[in-house]
């Protein structure tokens, strides 16, 4: 069984495809409705709610979890990872990931095992734009993990603060483009109005609103949509440790919140319009 962690309904877009992806596999999403927004709160706060989550999911028979939003891996994975999961009664037998490294391994070219600049990276000169939220912008982790692999690398950074919110609250396509057309306009203020040859759909809810940052920005600007890269990543993982599978699955998808569910299975429509029906954590 895999896990898939999301404070909110963003990681849906990720889980959508990893189903496609493993159609055989069975998959358990925990959305933390509880706390949601994690954008304003405390890193520890974050930091615990995330373990909280991630140790409900291993309970609950997943070996692998993966976090799929921005700001938990930004904030809480290397926290969890390095100091809590090898002390944990799940130490050696269960995993927990995040998006930022598949994302960065699509951005640079560089698996992320390499943390020093390799040829021809370490030339590399091209421009990244990442667009994101307030926290996970605020974070670094981006321009930090790129530039550890492609140093000469440009990475600018726009927060995007009103968009997924925007996106969740179905909002109308116009005021969505306005949003879009705002940060776009906002990152090439940054690059003295040169367009960046990648751009980071840096949130799991910017996916739904690609085809407007496809309008905004040239045909030459490569969008690294997270759900895709994400799931790239995720597949050649497991062909290297299938032993996070059970064996015995049988496509089985169970959808948890720790709030309401009949008002997040409605909220869910926009991100999934048949989404099965969500149940209490």
């Amino acid at each position: 069984m895999i896990g898939v962690f999301d404070s909110g309904l963003g990681g849906l877009t990720v889980l959508r495809v990893l189903i496609e992806r493993f159609k055989a596999a069975d998959f358990v999403y925990l959305a933390d409705h509880a706390h949601v927004p994690y954008g304003n709160r405390p890193s520890e706060d974050i930091i615990g709610y995330t373990r909280d989550c991630v140790e409900d999911l291993f309970d609950r028979g997943a070996k692998l979890v993966l976090l799929g939003c921005n700001t938990a891996t930004a904030v809480a994975l290397r926290r969890l990872q390095q100091e809590w999961l090898p002390k944990s009664r799940w130490a050696g037998t269960h995993n927990v990931l995040g998006i930022v490294a598949p994302t960065v391994e699509g951005a640079t070219q560089t698996p992320w095992a390499v943390t020093s600049p390799q040829y021809p990276q370490k030339y590399n000169t091209d421009t990244i734009g990442v667009f994101g939220t307030t926290r996970t912008v605020s974070s670094g982790v981006y321009p930090e993990e790129i530039s550890k692999r492609c140093p000469k690398v440009i990475v600018v950074q726009q927060i995007c603060s009103e968009l997924a919110g925007a996106i969740e609250e179905k909002r109308p396509e116009a005021e969505l483009e306005h949003l879009v057309r705002l940060g776009v306009s906002g990152l090439l203020d940054g690059t003295n109005g040169m367009p960046p040859h990648r751009a980071i759909l840096g949130c799991t809810h910017f996916p739904l609103v690609e085809h407007l940052f496809r309008k905004h920005l040239p045909p030459f600007t490569r969008i690294l949509s997270q759900p895709e890269v994400v799931s790239d990543s995720f597949e050649d993982y497991l062909a290297r440790k299938p032993h996070y599978l059970n064996g015995n699955e049988s496509g089985k998808l169970t959808l948890l919140t720790t709030g309401d569910p009949s008002d997040v299975s409605e909220k869910a429509r926009v991100f999934w319009p048949d989404v099965p029906a969500f149940a209490r954590a």
